[in-house]
């Protein structure tokens, strides 16, 4: 992965992000409690918002004629959710789809660990400038220390979402529906966060351990007197 031509651009790889965002978390919460505010029954008001990521993931395999083993996970998931949802009309097993999408999100990056580039390696390609990317990949190349960093950080955000499917089911199947909706926009929010955090500090000092510093992008060794 040395052509940047080939690339997606950083505008690109963050409109794709933001769309994501927009269809599967901001929209569905909006949708749910405002048709809520408007007297909507719960079932009605949480299968609006299921339906978006849906209808995305449907259109998504109609133009590309092709799909993802994670998406088709996710999206036969949802299918299989809002089926069985409708058949026995309970909102709790609709509250249940968003422990799909982190489980498959797990099960992504804990097999990307033993791929030739891990995920966190690709996510920082995808919004790297192309000077940035060209240092990124010279460190991949020359300190076997940060490869094995990335490879075990990459686990580290695999384990840390398939909890988050383990807390969100446990929300969705004991709390009051209409306080789950926005409990589970704060997980995302948590996990999220504490996974930057924790491979921030785990980095800095897997990094210092084996006599390399992050300067920027840039791996560097540490100076040593």
């Amino acid at each position: 992965m040395t052509g940047g031509s080939t690339m997606p651009t950083r505008s690109a790889a963050h409109g794709r992000v933001n769309r994501v965002l927009l269809t599967d978390l901001i929209t569905p919460l909006v949708l749910f409690y405002g048709l809520r505010w408007l007297g909507a029954d719960q079932f009605l008001a949480l299968a609006a918002g299921a339906a978006l990521p849906l209808v995305r993931g449907v259109r998504d395999l109609a133009a590309h004629r092709r799909i993802g083993g994670v998406q088709l996970f996710v999206l036969l998931a949802m299918v299989l959710t809002v089926v069985t949802s409708l058949l026995s009309g309970s909102p709790r097993l609709l509250l249940v789809r968003g422990a799909w999408m982190t489980v498959a999100l797990g099960l992504f990056l804990l097999g990307s660990v033993r791929a030739r580039r891990p995920f966190l390696y690709e996510a920082g390609w995808l919004v790297f400038s192309d000077h940035q990317r060209r240092i990124w990949e010279r460190n991949w190349e020359l300190h076997p220390a940060f490869r094995r960093f990335l490879r075990l950080a990459t686990a580290l955000w695999a384990v840390a979402w398939m909890l988050d499917a383990v807390v969100r089911v446990v929300l969705a199947t004991t709390l009051p529906v209409d306080d789950v909706p926005l409990l589970e926009g704060a997980l995302f929010a948590v996990t999220f966060a504490s996974c930057l955090a924790v491979q921030r500090f785990f980095g800095r000092a897997y990094l210092r351990r084996h006599g390399l510093r992050r300067d920027g992008v840039e791996i560097r060794p540490i100076a040593t007197g």
